[in-house]
């Protein structure tokens, strides 16, 4: 059953003197695709500016906009309304490992089977992903990659931070689910899966009541290329579904940063992020 939710999403920095002028991307918009429907969607800034989108190289929208004006404190909030549906069905049709080693998909898809700087080539994490692939077929590779990410891997906020890579979360053994999304990329396109990165938000309660009001939270995942695209929430263990709101794809985090930017000012300190999510039908 399809699911309608709304989503505001607040983040923005607090500076230690006035910022004279900033210019700043915001990713906050979910998309429209397969399995989502994004029905409203708003940008608003304080202060106060004039916003403009764009879509990206990767295909995500893109609120872009500058402030020339004193302030000591950035907030940019996002407010949406999607409709998603049920997680679907692996593929029937997929392609052998011998396929996806076939030279046309690597170059098809070289953006996503080469290493990045938030996912290197690690000697010990290509072993087990080639141990993982020798024993599961692609359609199973997803699943047990996730099982394994898990088993090395804690949740744990406040471990790391948007700069550590997969490979530094795995040898602290902690971090959050940008980190398990980093480490079953890893695994996946040193097994020679297409692989990329999923960010957006997730509803944390299959059983939430409509018109009910929950904290959730800013969340990422993986899409594996099974002949098409399918999505797995590694952290989770389960594919992404009717609680996954998609806003961004590509590569790793640096691709799809919810907001960054340049100013000319005091040092920045982040005001953090809340995420309040609504189950509407």
């Amino acid at each position: 059953m399809s699911w309608q939710i709304r989503i505001e999403h607040s983040t923005g920095y607090r500076y230690a003197s006035p910022v004279i002028s900033s210019y700043n991307e915001a990713r906050i918009i979910p998309q429209t695709g397969d399995r989502q429907l994004t029905l409203e969607a708003t940008v608003r800034t304080e202060p106060a500016s004039s916003t403009y989108r764009y879509w990206d190289y990767w295909g995500t929208q893109v609120t872009a906009f500058d402030l020339h004006t004193p302030h000591t404190e950035l907030v940019v909030t996002g407010r949406s309304v999607v409709q998603t549906t049920p997680a679907p069905q692996p593929p029937v049709d997929v392609p052998s490992w011998r396929d996806l080693a076939d030279d046309t998909v690597a170059d098809r898809f070289v953006e996503f089977v080469r290493p990045t700087v938030s996912t290197p080539e690690h000697p010990e994490l290509v072993a087990a992903a080639r141990e993982l692939a020798a024993t599961h077929s692609p359609a199973d590779f997803l699943p047990a990659v996730g099982d394994w990410v898990r088993e090395k891997l804690t949740y744990q906020p406040g471990t790391t931070e948007v700069r550590t890579s997969a490979v530094e979360a795995w040898e602290q053994g902690v971090g959050v689910c940008q980190d398990f999304a980093h480490l079953a990329l890893v695994l996946m396109r040193a097994a020679g899966m297409p692989a990329r990165y999923v960010s957006g938000y997730q509803h944390p309660s299959a059983d939430a009541e409509v018109g009910e009001t929950l904290s959730g939270q800013s969340h990422a995942w993986v899409e594996g290329w099974l002949g098409q695209w399918w999505a797995f929430d590694p952290t989770n263990g389960v594919p992404a579904g009717e609680q996954h709101v998609v806003v961004a794809r590509g590569r790793d985090y640096h691709d799809v940063p919810p907001l960054q930017g340049v100013y000319s000012g005091g040092e920045s300190t982040s005001l953090g992020v809340t995420v309040a999510v609504t189950r509407l039908g």
